[in-house]
């Protein structure tokens, strides 16, 4: 479904915001992680929704927007209204800062648990999950974690790092704490497995011969290989890690009646149609998948502590950086 068809789509359903009890107008001040593209399609999307909002966009990685809004906290006067960044963790640290806000009226039915913070100060807006991407002329193709283990695939892998990438320490994280045990990242790096800085890299490394299997977020592998690359991806039968792009509203915020319609926007069953459009895994379990995603219920997410992840975060760096290099 391309983008124009989906905010016809989120027209015809549209009354269901539109006419919310909020009356949502004023300014809202939006700190994202999204693309550029993405970020400006999903303003677009929920201002046909609610065209009396003005909606102000700053736009960076997650850890610069992490850094601006802790020197505005510091400073006495954080900007942003609304969050909408990678990866639950961060939401995690400033929960326990007491900066969220809880919206106890979002409508979570149709989520998995797992994928928005019980309290409901954090809301997960899609499923972003971690899998093996694999060049075509692979000797074999892989179905579990433990084939990067194998003879045929030593010195054949590559993987992000988490001092680059919130979904590779998310990922981290999550087979520590799996079946799959504690060590797996130093078996991957006794088997010659490399990092690379961010999963671009990892695609272009498989996509180009150099490695032969890669860890990898699975948008930008299916991505890859439906622009004609030479390469496949595989969600491993042992399950897969998921960031879950989170939203949530500060405490501070100066528009809390705008920032909870943005909120719902992106949790409606409108709000999802946009994310598959782009290219995502819905979260809800009610909107189907983009072509060759499996369905958000059918999917195996590795259970993950978020609370354990955001304490052992830095702890989890030094041992990768000590296994692979900096």
């Amino acid at each position: 479904m391309r983008f124009v068809e989906t905010c016809g789509a989120v027209l015809a359903a549209g009354l269901l915001l539109s006419g919310s009890a909020w009356a949502a107008s004023g300014k809202l001040v939006l700190y994202t992680s999204q693309p550029d593209k993405i970020a400006a399609e999903t303003v677009a999307a929920f201002n046909k929704q609610e065209p009396q909002v003005e909606v102000e966009v700053f736009r960076s990685g997650t850890t610069e927007i992490m850094n601006k809004l802790a020197a505005e906290l510091v400073g006495g006067a954080p900007k942003a209204d609304l969050l909408f960044i990678a990866d639950a963790v961060s939401m995690e640290q400033l929960k326990a800062d007491g900066r969220l806000a809880a919206y106890a009226q979002a409508d979570v039915q149709a989520f998995p648990a797992g994928t928005y913070d019980p309290d409901k100060s954090y809301f997960g807006t899609k499923l972003i999950t971690t899998g093996i991407i694999y060049n075509k002329a692979a000797p074999s193709k892989p179905a579990s974690w433990l084939d990067l283990l194998k003879p045929e695939a030593k010195g054949q892998v590559v993987l992000p790092s988490p001092l680059y990438s919130g979904a590779a320490a998310i990922h981290m994280a999550a087979l520590d704490g799996s079946s799959l045990g504690s060590d797996y990242y130093q078996r991957l790096a006794a088997n010659g497995a490399d990092a690379a800085k961010g999963n671009g890299a990892v695609v272009t490394a498989v996509a180009g011969g150099q490695k032969m299997y890669g860890i990898i977020v699975e948008f930008m592998a299916l991505n890859a290989r439906d622009k004609g690359s030479p390469v496949d991806f595989v969600f491993p039968k042992e399950g897969v890690s998921a960031v879950t792009e989170p939203v949530a509203i500060l405490k501070t915020a100066h528009n809390p009646e705008a920032a909870k319609a943005f909120v719902a926007f992106l949790l409606s069953k409108p709000g999802q149609e946009l994310a598959v459009a782009q290219g995502f895994l819905p979260a809800r379990t009610d909107v189907a998948p983009p072509p060759g995603f499996p369905k958000t219920a059918d999917l195996h997410i590795l259970p993950l502590d978020l609370a354990k992840t955001a304490a052992d975060a830095d702890l989890l760096k030094r041992q990768f950086t000590d296994l692979f290099g900096g």
